[in-house]
C-alpha cells in the first residue's frame, strides 16, 4: 500500500515548520506535482485507462503543469463508464473492500452516475477541509469560551448523500460541536439554537433562506448567537440576506461551494468578497478553456477537478459543469491558495429552488404533455426551444420559434384556459427527475416553490431566444 498523500502534506508541513495550508506556493505546486504525476504512473496500470491516456499520446507522467494539460478532460460519460457496472476505472479492486459508493443525480444528461471512494482516503480528505474550515472561516465568528456549535439541515437519505460528505467535513472542524439536524422546524430551530454558545449552520441554500421564516418567533438571546449561514447550493437572493441579517444581527452568509465528487471545492472566507479559496493539498482544481487549458487571471473558463487524495479510484481532470472566474492567488504572510470565483453552472439544469432537474428531461416531459392536450407539437413546429429561468420572478419561460405565432398563440389560450398552463406544468416537471431524485417532487411540491411556467411563442430567429456566438441556442438560460 503506498503512503497516502496526507502523510505526505504532514511532513511537508514537518520540514517546513508550518501548517501545509501557508507553506509558500512554490513548495506546495511542487509537492502536488509530484502526486498528478504519481496519480498518472497509477492509473497507466489500468487497462482501460492506460488506453484513454495512450489514444491522447500520453505514456509516461507530466514533467510540468504545462504538459500535465494534455491529459484528456474527464466529463460525466467518463465518470460513468469508469465507475459504473463493472466499475473497470479503479486501480484497487472492488472485491477488496472498505469503499464507498456515493451517487449524484446527474442532473445535466439526466443518467445518475456513482463514484467510488477509499474510506481511508475520504477520511484523510475530511480532517484537511474540516481543519481548514475551522482555521480560516470560522475561526473568528465562534470566539469565545463558551461551547460552539456547527449544525447542518442537509437531509441524509437520499443516496447520493450530500448529508453523508458534507457532515463528514462539519465534524472534523476543531473545537466545535456538530450536529447533523437534518431539515428542521422552527421548535427544533429554537431549541437548537437555545444552547449556550456561538452557531454556525450550513445547508442548502433554501435551507438557509427559510431560516428567517423559522426563526421570526425564537427569544432575541438565541438569534443573536447565530454566527455564521454556509448555503451549499443555488443561490441566496439579496431579499432572503436582508431579511436573514435583520432577523440575526450577528449572522455572517458565506458560500460553501462542493460537489458530489468533490466535498470540498472551495470556501467563502470574507463576506466582503465573493472569491472562493480552495483549501490547499485536497484537489488540484483548474479553470480551463474548451481546449483544457488553464485560463489567465480574470477570465472565465470550466471549472475542472482532480482528487489529490485518491490511491485506489483516481478520476483524473473531471469537469463538474460549473463556469468560474479565474482569480488571483492569496500572497503575502498566511494562507496561500488558489482563488475563483462562481460565474454559473454550464449544463442544461433548471434549478427551482434548490432541486435540479434536468433540462433535456423537462423539455421532453413538457412536449408530451401540451401534445397530449392537443394544444401543440412542439418537436413538429418549433424551430429552437429555450428555457429561460427567472430564480428572483420565480417564472419558467419556455419559448418556441415558430412560424406561425399568432395562430399557435391563439389555440394554447383557447385550449389551455387562464390555468391550464400550469396544470401541464405542475404535472410534468416531476418526471424530469433522474432516477435517484425521483422521491425529491412531486405536483403539490411543485405548487409549493411559487414557480409557474409561461409558453411563449416567438419568429424565428427572435432575439428573444439568446444564442451563442456560433449561434448555437442553448437549452436553459438563468436569469438571476
Amino acid at each position: 500500500m503506498l503512503p497516502s498523500f496526507a502523510s505526505k502534506m504532514r511532513e511537508c508541513e514537518r520540514v517546513c515548520q508550518t501548517l501545509y495550508s501557508e507553506i509558500p506556493h512554490e513548495i506546495q505546486d511542487a509537492v502536488v506535482l509530484r502526486r498528478l504525476q504519481q496519480m498518472v504512473n497509477t492509473v497507466l496500470l489500468n487497462p482501460l485507462w492506460r488506453e484513454r491516456l495512450r489514444g491522447a499520446g500520453i505514456r509516461h507522467a507530466p514533467e510540468t503543469y504545462e504538459e500535465w494539460q494534455r491529459i484528456p478532460l474527464s466529463d460525466k460519460d467518463v465518470q460513468r463508464d469508469f465507475f459504473m457496472d463493472a466499475r473497470p476505472g479503479m486501480v484497487v479492486p472492488l472485491t477488496r473492500g472498505e469503499f464507498e459508493i456515493v451517487a449524484s443525480g446527474g442532473t445535466s444528461g439526466g443518467s445518475p452516475l456513482e463514484v467510488v471512494y477509499s474510506l481511508r482516503e475520504l477520511k484523510d480528505t475530511y480532517e484537511i477541509a474540516g481543519r481548514f474550515m475551522g482555521a480560516y472561516q470560522l475561526a473568528g465568528h465562534l470566539a469565545g469560551s463558551d461551547p460552539k456549535w456547527l449544525f447542518t439541515t442537509l437531509a441524509d437519505y437520499q443516496m447520493w448523500s450530500s448529508g453523508t460528505m458534507v457532515g463528514g467535513v462539519l465534524q472534523h472542524v476543531p473545537g466545535v460541536n456538530y450536529v447533523g439536524a437534518g431539515p428542521v422546524t422552527a421548535p427544533v430551530l429554537e431549541h437548537m439554537f437555545s444552547y449556550r454558545g456561538p452557531k454556525a449552520l450550513m445547508g442548502i441554500s433554501a435551507g438557509i433562506a427559510i431560516l428567517a421564516e423559522l426563526g421570526a418567533g425564537m427569544r432575541q438571546e438565541y438569534r443573536d448567537s447565530f454566527r455564521v449561514a454556509l448555503y451549499g447550493s443555488g443561490v441566496l437572493p439579496q431579499r432572503k440576506r436582508v431579511e436573514l441579517q435583520a432577523l440575526y444581527p450577528n449572522l455572517s452568509i458565506l458560500s460553501y461551494f462542493a460537489a458530489t465528487q468533490a466535498e470540498t471545492i472551495g470556501l467563502q472566507l470574507d463576506v466582503a468578497s465573493p472569491y472562493l479559496s480552495a483549501v490547499p493539498g485536497l484537489h488540484f482544481i483548474e479553470i480551463v478553456d474548451e481546449e483544457g487549458r488553464q485560463v489567465p487571471e480574470g477570465e472565465e473558463g470550466e471549472l475542472v477537478v482532480t482528487r489529490l487524495h485518491a490511491h485506489e479510484t483516481p478520476l483524473l481532470r473531471l469537469k463538474l459543469g460549473d463556469r468560474m472566474i479565474h482569480r488571483p492567488r492569496t500572497e503575502g504572510p498566511g494562507l496561500k491558495t488558489r482563488q475563483f470565483e462562481f460565474a454559473g453552472r454550464t449544463g442544461d439544469v433548471l434549478h427551482i429552488n434548490d432541486s435540479q432537474y434536468s433540462g433535456a428531461r423537462a423539455y421532453a416531459a413538457l412536449r408530451d404533455e401540451l401534445k397530449a392536450a392537443e394544444v401543440v407539437d412542439l418537436d413538429a413546429v418549433a424551430h429552437d426551444i429555450q428555457f429561460v429561468n427567472h430564480r428572483e420572478g420565480k417564472t419558467i419561460t419556455l419559448y418556441a420559434a415558430v412560424d406561425d405565432v399568432m395562430g399557435l398563440t391563439y389555440r394554447a389560450d383557447t385550449v389551455l384556459g387562464p390555468c391550464g398552463l400550469h396544470q401541464v406544468f405542475v404535472n410534468a416537471l416531476p418526471r424530469a427527475l433522474s432516477l435517484f431524485n425521483h422521491g425529491e417532487a412531486n405536483a403539490a411540491s411543485i405548487e409549493r416553490t411559487g414557480y409557474t411556467l409561461q409558453l411563449k411563442f416567438v419568429p424565428r430567429l427572435s432575439a428573444e431566444i439568446e444564442r451563442t456566438a456560433v449561434g448555437k441556442v442553448p437549452l436553459v438560460r438563468d436569469r438571476g
